[in-house]
């Protein structure tokens, strides 16, 4: 018996379509619905294998550690770099900005989110005190220290994974939701990644 041809992409979107409707209703009455989602599993799989791998790349470890070798800042010098840098997203001039998006770790994150042809939309790579090390794409702030994609990583273990809910992503029109963990040196935490994915393209 011959191999069964794969299915198309595009069918498999289709074949979803029942679920992504549903989580519109949800998402448009405002229920966080990620920890029931049929998704979580998905997205845990994720996490724990293709994202993990990412996580540990040299590159990014390296990145993550440089950054913390560099000083822990106070949090008036947080306060201060994410004001500069929220001051600076879609203005002429945004050096700040500019040299994140200029490292070596943030062409690695472009190159992760391109490479995965629509399932990864965006990924976020943060130190110890949840700055912005690299991103895939401007971020709106630059201090991820207050949300939980770090705080429920970083500061939870080398094991933690966070799911967020899934969410419509205006600007794409696009369920998503951010998988995030824990970037790990010498087996304890230095850092966290945030991957935005895609549901719909989820296998």
């Amino acid at each position: 018996m011959s191999p069964a041809a794969p299915v198309p992409r595009s069918l498999r979107r289709l074949a979803s379509g029942a679920a992504l409707a549903a989580a519109a209703l949800l998402v448009s009455a405002g229920a966080a619905f990620a920890g029931a989602s049929e998704f979580d599993a998905k997205l845990r799989a994720l996490a724990a294998g293709r994202l993990a791998a990412y996580a540990a790349e040299p590159a990014i470890v390296e990145a993550v550690t440089a950054q913390n070798a560099a000083g822990k800042p106070d949090q008036a010098r947080i306060d201060q770099l994410d004001a500069e840098w929220r001051a600076q997203v879609g203005a002429p001039a945004r050096p700040l900005v500019d040299e994140v998006m200029g490292r070596a770790a943030s062409a690695r994150l472009v190159a992760i989110r391109d490479e995965s042809q629509g399932l990864i939309a965006e990924v976020i790579l943060m130190d110890q005190v949840g700055l912005n090390v690299a991103v895939s794409e401007p971020t709106s702030d630059y201090w991820q220290g207050d949300e939980a994609k770090w705080s429920e990583t970083y500061l939870v273990g080398p094991a933690a994974v966070h799911v967020s809910d899934v969410e419509l992503d205006e600007s794409t029109q696009t369920y998503q939701a951010q998988v995030s963990l824990p970037v790990i040196s010498g087996g304890a935490p230095v850092g966290a990644i945030t991957f935005g994915v895609n549901v719909e393209y989820l296998d």
